[in-house]
This record gives C-alpha cells, sequence and structure tokens, in this order.
C-alpha cells in the first residue's frame, strides 16, 4: 500500500464513540449532591431515558457500576453515549420537570402515557340572570360553577339529561334566549321552566340553580326532602297540578341516583387509579368519584418504557396524567409507588391544598380500587385480543401491497365539500393497536387558486401541508410521527397528484396506495392503484380487503364530520361578525333590539344609538359599515 493509500486510510477512520458504564462513570467528577434531572443519549444524539434523582452524583454512581440492573436498565446504559444534567433547589421541581421533559422528548425507555386530553365538566354559567347548564371542556374562563370531572362527553349527557328532567334549568344561549317569543320544544317536553318567556320567576329559577348545585355538591338526600316537602304543601292546598309536577321532578331524581352506578357514601370526592400488566402491556382505570358519586371511569394504555415494573409505571403515570388537571383531595392507587411523599407534594403544591395518596388495604376505598383493578384486567384482554388481530391484518396489508414489512403507521387521506364549498382535508392514522384518534388532524383547503371541485389540487395541498410540517419538526425522521404507508381515496389521478408533491418533498420512498371504487362503486369492488404499477383487486372475502373498507370508512366518516360543522360554522356567522369594535355582547344587544343581522344593517344611525351598550362612535361605525361602500 502507498503512503497516499495510507494516509486516506488514516482519514476515513472512523472513531466510535464511548458508551455504557465507562461513559456514564466520566461524568461523576463533575457531579454534586444537588437535586435535579438527567438525560441519557445514545450517539446519534437521541434522549433515550430522562430522570429525577435527589442527589445527582449518587443516582449516576448506580449507572457507573456494571452490577444489579435489570435487562432494560443494562441495555438503556449501554447505549448511552452522553449524558445531560439540569439542577433544580427541590426534589419535587425535579419531579414536574422530570415528567414535563418525558412528555414533551418520549423518550424510548420511560414510561409514557399517550392519551392525555382534558375531561369534560358541567358548567352553570353565571353571566346571565337566569343560569345557563352547559357541557364545558377546557380552561375555566367562565364566572359560573363547575362540576367535574366527568369521564366521557357521554357520562355528562346521561347527568345533562337527567338534570333538567329534575332542576328545568335552561341549556340555550344567552343570544337564543334574548330572542326567543314563545317557548321551545324543550319546555313542552318538561325538560325546562321557560324563563325565556317569562314562565318562571327570577327568585324561583335561581332557587333551582341552588337545588342543582346542591345536587351536584352530593346533597341529593337534602334536595329531594325539599322536593317531597314542596309536594306535600301542594297536595294539601289541592295544587295538584304543581304536586304532580313535583312528583315527576321527585322521580327523574331517583333515576339520576340509580345510574351513577356505585355511589361510595364515605368517599367524597377521589380518583381511583388502578393498574394491571400482563406481557409488557400496562392498562390504567382512572374512576373518578365526586360528590359521594361515581363520574364515570376510563382506560388508559401508556407505553411501559421497555418493560419498566409496575412501581415505575403506576407513579410516571399518576405524575403526567396530573400534569394538565387540577388532583382531587383523595387519590387511591392499586399499587405503592416508590416515591409517593413526593408525588403527595407535588400535587398538593399544585391544588394548592392537602392531597393524599394511599394503597387501602380494607374497607370501602379497597373494594373501590378493587373494582377499578378488574375493570384495567378486563380491558387489557379485550385490548390484546385486539392487537393481535390488528397485527394479523397489517402482516396482511404488507403482504397484499408488496411492503417491505407490517406498517407501524399508516396515514388515510380524505376530501370532503359541497360543489366545492368549505372544503376540508381529512387524515387518520391506524397502526398495530388500532386507531389513534389523538394524531387525526383536519385541514381547512386554503388554496385560492383551486377550482370548485378540484379533488387533485386539494388533495396535493393537504400532503403538502403534511409533509412540509413533518420535515420542519422531524427532518431526520427519528420520531413515530412519520408514516409507513399512505392510503389515498381515490384512483390513478389522485395516485399522480400525491406521487408529484411526494417527489417534491424528497418522500418517495414512502408507501402510497390509492383506494377507488370499482365497477358500479360497489363495496367490494375496490381496485388499488400504486405508482407505475398496474390496478388490481383483492378477492371480495379478503379480510385486508375489509380492514382497507375500514379504514377508508374511517377517514370518510371523520371528513364529513369536520365538513358539516364547518359548514354549521359558516351558516351561524351573521354580517356583525366583520364590524371591527363588535364583539359577543354588542352582538347580542344590537340581535335583542333589531331582531336579525340583517334589520342592523338596515337601521338608521339614530336608531343604532338608541341601542344599550352601543355609544355615539360605536353606531357610526356600525353605519358606515353597512352604508359607506364608496
Amino acid at each position: 500500500m502507498s503512503d497516499e493509500q495510507n494516509d486516506n486510510a488514516e482519514q476515513t477512520t472512523v472513531v466510535a464513540p464511548v458508551t455504557g458504564h465507562e461513559r456514564v462513570r466520566g461524568y461523576l467528577k463533575t457531579l454534586d449532591g444537588s437535586p435535579g434531572v438527567y438525560r441519557m443519549l445514545d450517539a446519534q444524539g437521541r434522549v433515550l431515558y430522562v430522570g429525577k434523582a435527589r442527589h445527582l452524583k449518587k443516582r449516576v454512581s448506580n449507572y457507573a457500576n456494571p452490577r444489579g440492573h435489570t435487562i432494560r436498565i443494562q441495555r438503556m446504559i449501554h447505549q448511552t453515549a452522553s449524558m445531560m444534567f439540569l439542577t433544580t433547589k427541590t426534589e419535587t421541581e425535579a419531579l414536574l420537570l422530570e415528567q414535563n421533559l418525558i412528555k414533551q422528548l418520549k423518550p424510548h425507555y420511560n414510561v409514557l402515557l399517550r392519551d392525555d386530553k382534558s375531561f369534560p365538566s358541567i358548567l352553570l354559567a353565571k353571566t346571565h340572570p337566569f343560569a345557563q347548564i352547559k357541557k364545558h371542556r377546557g380552561r375555566k374562563g367562565e364566572a359560573g360553577s363547575y362540576f367535574g370531572p366527568f369521564a366521557s362527553a357521554g357520562a355528562v349527557n346521561r347527568v345533562l339529561n337527567q338534570l333538567q328532567k329534575v332542576f328545568l334549568l335552561r341549556n340555550c344561549s344567552d343570544s337564543m334566549f334574548s330572542s326567543r317569543t314563545r317557548p321551545c320544544l324543550l319546555y313542552q317536553i318538561k325538560r325546562c321552566s321557560g324563563p325565556c318567556v317569562g314562565h318562571i320567576s327570577e327568585v324561583d329559577y335561581t332557587t333551582l340553580v341552588h337545588d342543582a348545585e346542591l345536587f351536584l355538591s352530593g346533597k341529593s338526600t337534602k334536595v329531594q326532602a325539599e322536593l317531597a316537602e314542596q309536594m306535600q304543601l301542594a297536595s294539601d292546598t289541592m295544587e295538584f297540578e304543581r304536586a304532580a309536577s313535583l312528583r315527576d321532578r321527585i322521580k327523574a331524581l331517583t333515576q339520576v341516583q340509580q345510574v351513577q352506578g356505585i355511589n361510595p357514601q364515605g368517599v367524597t370526592e377521589a380518583d381511583v387509579i388502578a393498574l394491571h400488566m400482563d406481557g409488557g402491556q400496562a392498562c390504567v382505570q382512572v374512576f373518578f368519584i365526586r360528590a359521594n358519586q361515581n363520574w364515570g371511569n376510563k382506560d388508559f394504555y401508556p407505553r411501559t418504557g421497555a418493560g419498566a415494573d409496575e412501581a415505575e409505571v403506576l407513579e410516571a403515570f399518576v405524575g403526567q396524567f396530573y400534569d394538565n388537571k387540577l388532583p382531587p383531595r383523595l387519590v387511591l392507587l392499586s399499587n405503592p409507588i416508590e416515591n409517593d411523599d413526593l408525588m403527595q407534594e407535588a400535587l398538593s403544591q399544585k391544588a394548592d391544598r392537602k392531597v393524599k395518596i394511599i394503597v387501602p388495604l380494607r374497607g370501602e376505598k379497597a373494594e373501590l380500587v378493587e373494582g377499578a383493578v378488574r375493570n384495567a384486567r378486563e380491558s387489557l384482554a379485550r385490548r390484546m385480543a385486539e392487537t393481535a388481530t390488528q397485527a394479523k391484518l397489517l402482516k396482511g396489508l404488507a403482504e397484499a401491497f408488496d411492503l417491505d414489512g407490517p406498517p407501524k403507521r399508516v396515514e388515510v387521506y380524505d376530501n370532503s365539500h359541497i360543489s366545492g364549498t368549505h372544503a376540508v382535508g381529512a387524515m387518520v392514522v391506524a397502526g398495530p393497536e388500532g386507531y389513534i384518534k389523538s394524531q387525526y388532524r383536519k385541514f381547512n383547503i386554503k388554496g385560492d387558486d383551486l377550482v370548485a371541485g378540484d379533488d387533485f389540487g386539494m388533495m396535493k395541498e393537504v400532503l403538502g401541508r403534511r409533509f412540509k410540517r413533518l420535515l420542519k419538526e422531524d427532518p431526520e425522521r427519528k420520531s413515530e410521527s412519520w408514516p409507513d404507508l399512505l392510503l389515498i381515496d381515490g384512483g390513478a389521478g389522485q395516485v399522480s397528484a400525491v406521487a408529484d408533491i411526494m417527489r417534491e418533498y424528497g418522500v418517495e420512498d414512502i408507501a402510497m396506495i390509492g383506494v377507488a371504487k370499482g365497477e358500479d362503486r360497489d363495496a367490494g369492488k375496490e381496485e388499488f392503484h400504486r405508482r407505475g404499477k398496474r390496478p388490481f383487486a383483492l378477492r371480495h372475502n379478503d379480510p385486508v380487503l375489509y380492514f382497507v373498507q375500514r379504514m377508508r370508512d374511517e377517514v370518510h366518516r371523520f371528513a364529513i364530520g369536520t365538513h358539516r360543522a364547518k359548514r354549521a360554522k359558516a351558516m351561524g356567522e351573521t354580517p356583525l361578525d366583520g364590524v371591527p369594535g363588535v364583539g359577543a355582547a354588542r352582538k347580542r344587544a344590537l340581535l335583542a333590539y333589531f331582531g336579525s343581522a340583517k334589520a342592523v344593517s338596515r337601521a338608521g344611525l339614530e336608531d343604532l344609538k338608541k341601542v344599550d351598550g352601543i355609544s355615539n362612535r360605536m353606531a357610526e361605525t356600525l353605519y358606515d359599515f353597512f352604508h359607506d361602500k364608496g
């Protein structure tokens, strides 16, 4: 070999980065006894694990020791090429920072709560003399009384339906309330007391609101006793119609109490959190107990960090679950967690009051936990069966369409519009565990140069926006957000349009299939289109065909629902929405005075000045908006 060849060989030699125990040991001399958070990264700079420590040096020295680790931790240490550290004032701060970083970075070896949406509540809105009862989700910014959380929108709707029968509170918006001239259907079917047309006084309505608050606070016995007393008084004074009405309300209240399910007598306010693990998978059931009533339950399937034990899974779940939720006064757990005192302190700090965490061993609390564990066990068994079926279908999908392997993330796309108006695009996501609804996306079609009904153009816009965002957020494709397969609702034209976009963004390596209705547009005669290949069909009873049909139907359902919501919103808009300085309150005042937006647009300047809340200057702005067209 020549000297020049030797020089080239030396120049191209790549020195592998030091990893494992030796690399971790190198950090010990730079650490002290402070509390804080550490990150373990692989050779590519990807975060493998985020952890907290009461004493950073002691904690890291454990990883520097080659012995005494589980297989999971050994694997993680072996992959570690670098570490990052951040000290905190207290261990509680470290715990909160750890949970934030886990949710943000989603490290492979950490337990991760994947479904973390907010829960709905019932709101008694008191911005109006006649309070409105309604479902609420999100920030509690509106004045009124909030009751919750409920496990689902369905649980809220069931309770609201029964509450309307008992307390006859209105659920209409303030603008609808002010525009009524006669009672609505809810009054006719005895679900509302008709305050909009004066069928009940403000004083009597306020009493109903107070009774509803008592019930939702767990004092239903007191409400029932008061109603029974009123019914007896009405009967004694021969007000038989009123007595019958009160009897119906008592009956409805009894039904509410019966459908609440488990109603613990000794537990006023608690979340019951139970874990069951099997085969490396986990299910956590959360039951919401408020006002001595069961307000529903929800199951979660956290990622178990490549084999964490029960204590770590449950501790991570509790920390992440309450990251954006207010904890109750009592949290009942099925298993002990390692840092229960620290978690209790963190939750108390978040709630600004004392929060207790206990693992009950006997009595009513233990029975509540036992019921939650049973639900977790049954839910996980069902999910594992469904996952096994899903895995077979994804494998069949890979074989049918010549893919490199079963896809881990399938993205399905569709558009919806009426003659090009209110056009939206929709994306649903499926994977080994079924539909991932938290990953669904909707796209408002923005293209000004699109011709009405240009489905090709709409699909190109949707996919263009999707890939542009993916490349911006994760250009190296390290995250799980990148699809392995795209399913497009359409034939050769749609496939060609999408292929253009994929070439433009340099992502032609992602598999893509167009699903087109076949002869007579019958389900079962679908044709499948791929780039550069002839269309083909699957046999009529092929499970993969049914699987593709279900995914196509799901995206179609989502697209239609999104389109209808957009169209309904547009129909609810009025010309007043475009007037500078006219918000919700002024809009209500104008509509209440004139009856319609059209009447406002035709009103004279002097008439506009007569409306409460409309100043002379605002009246001139309104008048000029509708009349000064020059």
